[in-house]
């Protein structure tokens, strides 16, 4: 089975393409294309942008970018660790007990509760008609409070705790996601024009783009990400602008 990297280089050969035409055709510099035909993997910034080059190389060619990046996986990346953690399995026979031990008690709870609130509901409902009664007994109308003038203030509303993400894919490009307790949401995963991520709300996220072909949306912004040769990070927080991150605090989710 030949290589990757041999069948990108003969493909090229073989069609008498220069190196400098895929450069132009593909936006990717010269050195990183050799680095693919050489299987240099070590030489390129990593395995996101790995995997989006192979594709964007593949495709120029007209050979199958799906097979390659495929066979990139299998034998040169390595598992993540949520793929090498082993789920944890309690004992069931436990949990159902516990089921149906607090289903049991559902039923008297929700019981006591409704008849807490009507005996509640009964008793205001009588204040009320005694208070009303009394002032028609009297004749005297009951003094309504005026506020006074100059002050009231107006109560500062408060920062927001939470802020709601989404990614839109303009192309094809790699997207890792973690929230604020550093759990993976998008796992080095390729996205496509026309079908954006669902909207995740919470108190951070640190998200990595392969490319510059997404748009990020988060916090009532819209922020277009720049065309690099290097991933580009954000960190995205509650009624805030997401702020670029340096490449030491990049996510990676490796």
């Amino acid at each position: 089975m030949p290589e990757i990297g041999q069948t990108l280089r003969e493909t090229r050969m073989r069609n008498r393409i220069d190196i400098t035409e895929v450069e132009a055709g593909t936006k990717i510099r010269a050195k990183y294309l050799r680095a693919l035909e050489n299987e240099e993997w070590d030489l390129l910034p990593g395995p996101t942008f790995v995997k989006t080059f192979l594709r964007s190389y593949a495709d120029y060619l007209g050979l199958d970018s799906r097979q390659l990046v495929e066979k990139y996986k299998q034998r040169f990346e390595r598992p993540s660790t949520m793929e090498l953690t082993p789920f944890a399995r309690g004992p069931s026979g436990r949990r159902d007990r516990e089921r149906r031990r607090s289903r049991a008690w559902l039923g008297p709870v929700l019981v006591i509760g409704i008849l807490i609130v009507l005996v509640l509901g009964a008793l205001y409902a009588l204040g009320s008609w005694g208070d009303n009664q009394n002032g028609a007994s009297s004749g005297t109308p009951t003094p309504t409070a005026t506020p006074a003038k100059g002050k009231s203030k107006k109560k500062k509303a408060a920062a927001p705790t939470r802020v709601t993400l989404q990614i839109v894919p303009t192309g094809i490009v790699s997207v890792c996601l973690v929230d604020a307790n550093g759990k993976t949401l998008i796992n080095n995963q390729d996205l496509q024009a026309g079908h954006n991520s669902r909207r995740y709300r919470g108190k951070r996220f640190r998200v990595s783009f392969g490319n510059g072909q997404a748009r990020l949306k988060a916090a009532g912004h819209t922020v277009d990400v720049p065309d690099r040769a290097t991933p580009v990070g954000y960190d995205v927080r509650p009624g805030r602008r997401p702020r670029e991150l340096s490449a030491a605090r990049r996510p990676t989710c490796a």
